[in-house]
């Protein structure tokens, strides 16, 4: 076997190369990896990231929407657990047009926050109601590698991501069903609350809030309970043998 065969099958055992992946996701791939986990596995019209054992290991750093058909199909009748970045800290990397040469490294002022998630899990929020599926966050740093290249967007003065690397898994924050969830609603929330309440005690944007409630709402571990002028109201929903707390009239 040659060097390039080696380097090839070396890949492949590793599960990094196949599927056309960029390196944010084989990197997160590597981290999680236990021994006896399997890459790449054939599985009906699908290929799944990692098995280990019985359970289906899912990587998706963005687009929810691209895996959300996949993730149904396979809850039917498996165990399917799905893994995704938060960027705590960011690096921005600038390469030159050949990309084989870095120009600059310099630390992004970009703080992520574990309520950034609601971004993508809008997409598929009543997933999380199936007993067979898990979530779970990773708090990261990471590298963002851009080039000058005049084709990015505007507010990036056109410079091109060309990949995204692991530089350090900080916190994970595992999800295994509705009620993890409730983490995001502070105690000190009025009884009901609009989305103006849950944004004044997360000091977070209006939309990032609706959000959050919509999740939730799809979750069914808060209900609307009515309106205040133009404003939804929210109420923790009922635990069983419980009553939910009363609406404002």
């Amino acid at each position: 076997m040659g060097s390039g065969e080696q380097e090839t099958a070396s890949a492949e055992g590793n599960g990094i190369g196949l599927q056309n992946e960029r390196s944010l996701h084989a990197g997160i791939k590597q981290w999680y990896a236990l021994p006896g986990d399997k890459f790449e596995v054939p599985l009906s019209t699908f290929v799944i990231d990692l098995v280990r054992g019985t359970q289906l290991v899912e990587i998706q750093t963005r687009n929810f929407t691209a895996i959300r058909g996949k993730l149904k199909a396979l809850l039917q009748s498996h165990k399917v657990h799905l893994l995704h970045p938060v960027t705590a800290e960011k690096w921005v990397v600038q390469v030159d047009r050949s990309g084989n040469k870095v120009l600059s490294r310099r630390k992004s002022p970009f703080r992520g926050n574990l309520t950034d998630v609601f971004e993508e899990l809008v997409r598929l929020p009543e997933l999380l109601l199936q007993e067979n599926f898990t979530f779970e966050v990773l708090y990261i740093k990471e590298e963002e590698v851009r080039c000058r290249d005049g084709k990015g967007s505007k507010h990036r003065k056109r410079e091109s991501i060309k990949d995204r690397r692991l530089v350090e898994v900080v916190e994970t924050i595992r999800f295994n069903s509705p009620a993890d969830f409730m983490r995001f609603l502070p105690p000190t929330l009025p009884r009901p609350f609009s989305n103006k309440d849950l944004a004044h005690a997360l000091q977070l944007p209006l939309h990032r809030c609706r959000q959050i409630t919509y999740c939730l709402r799809k979750m069914e571990t808060i209900t609307v309970a009515g309106k205040k002028v133009n404003e939804l109201l929210f109420q923790i929903a009922a635990e069983p043998g419980k009553e939910a707390c009363s609406p404002i009239s």
